[in-house]
């Protein structure tokens, strides 16, 4: 018997739609990052991009626990003298709660290529209306 190895050409992806109001940021994005890359199926291949698409719906509705709202901060650097910017994630719910989702799902995906294909098939909306009822997507819970 030998073991079976996923390929590309023959995964059929399905799309799936998680409700981020009133649960963890986290564990939202841990949720997202398993469907985008592929954990969930029992033909799982580390070394093939086997994932789903997801789709994030109300991302400014997510909650961070603890003192991560006001201690907490997203910091990158324009690559010159000095140039180190820095935001809370108060401010950064406020102003691009989709991008902050973004982040956390990102920084658990593997950061190789199969990540940056896996996180081409996230989409995160900031509310409730999105248009997706020809994806048929699966509904996912968030313990």
């Amino acid at each position: 018997m030998s073991t079976f190895m996923a390929k590309k050409e023959t995964i059929e992806r399905k799309w799936y739609v998680i409700d981020a109001a009133g649960k963890p940021m986290g564990k939202t994005a841990v949720v997202a990052a398993n469907i985008l890359r592929g954990k969930h199926r029992p033909e799982f291949t580390p070394h093939v991009d086997c994932g789903e698409c997801v789709i994030i719906i109300n991302a400014e509705k997510a909650v961070l626990t603890g003192k991560k709202l006001t201690q907490k901060f997203y910091r990158h650097h324009s690559g010159y003298i000095g140039g180190l910017k820095s935001v809370n994630y108060q401010t950064l719910m406020a102003t691009k709660p989709e991008f902050a989702m973004e982040l956390a799902v990102k920084g658990m995906l593997p950061h190789n290529t199969i990540g940056d294909k896996s996180f081409m098939r996230l989409k995160v909306f900031a509310g409730e209306a999105v248009n997706c009822a020809s994806l048929k997507p699966i509904e996912v819970t968030v313990d």
